[in-house]
């Protein structure tokens, strides 16, 4: 079965590609491929991807062929084109203050062959900048493309540290945005509060998806949330689960509370559906 070559560019656009040439890869190094439009520099993220694991898979009579692993002149180039992109952030913001709407400049990519220029930002709402597009390629002599951002996309451009510590998952290894929902943070017990679990993009935090199966298979053991039993002679309400530490918490109507092992909390319920029966 044919293994093609994930490649990601400067944009955060993937692409994938055929080793015919049999090039020495591994992740992480510089490649030369054909685009839409010309040539481009991109990174190689995995070597060995089958069509049956590409979400949105492409037209396999239009993947090529690597044309080359960069070189010194290709890096030389990447380096001219990354200065000639500075200059063009310059004159956009100077364009830009002619225009009727406002929006925030986050990123600005030029093609490696400069046959086509990207401006990456956000804005509140939807703009409608096509007479805007007309004078940026009438300026640059470029294809122009200008693509506004999410939440989640500018965090991943701009950059930071999460309150782990540590950079953004999206940032450093993470390239697709799952998703993450408000029942993700129910089965984890931290609806208490949205804020201290939200990112700085104001969604949730990404985390949620890698735990979440965790918690769900931890569950199947677990007591429903306000199940009730019979503890220490009074009707008692399941309020919190403590997966990690194996722990129950339980509340009464008179808001007296009980912390009790799961197995304590097993030899409870044995005790309940014996009286029962």
């Amino acid at each position: 079965m044919q293994e093609y070559i994930k490649v990601v560019f400067r944009t955060g656009r993937e692409g994938y590609y055929i080793n015919n040439k049999e090039y020495c890869i591994e992740p992480d190094i510089d490649v030369i491929v054909k685009v839409e439009r010309g040539e481009d520099i991109g990174q190689i993220v995995n070597c060995s991807v089958l069509m049956d694991q590409i979400e949105k898979k492409p037209d396999e009579k239009e993947i090529t062929s690597i044309k080359r692993l960069a070189t010194e002149a290709d890096i030389k180039q990447l380096e001219i084109v990354k200065k000639k992109e500075l200059e063009t952030e310059k004159k956009f913001l100077e364009m830009l203050k002619k225009q009727p709407f406002t929006m925030k400049l986050l990123q600005t990519i030029y093609q490696l062959d400069g046959n086509k220029l990207t401006f990456f930002f956000s804005a509140d709402g939807r703009i409608d900048f096509r007479d805007f597009v007309r004078e940026l390629a009438s300026e640059f002599k470029t294809r122009i493309e200008l693509h506004q951002t999410s939440g989640r996309e500018d965090a991943r451009r701009l950059g930071g540290l999460g309150m782990c510590g540590k950079t953004y998952c999206c940032v450093t290894f993470l390239r697709k945005f799952n998703q993450v929902t408000i029942q993700m943070a129910k089965d984890q017990n931290l609806l208490s509060n949205l804020s201290k679990i939200s990112g700085p993009c104001g969604r949730l935090l990404c985390c949620l998806h890698y735990e979440e199966e965790f918690y769900l298979k931890k569950s199947e053991d677990f007591p429903e949330l306000g199940q009730v039993v019979r503890f220490k002679d009074q009707k008692m309400y399941v309020e919190k689960n403590d997966y990690y530490n194996n722990r129950i918490n339980l509340i009464g109507d008179d808001h007296e509370r009980f912390i009790v092992t799961l197995e304590e909390f097993k030899k409870i319920e044995q005790q309940d559906d014996n009286k029962r029966s």
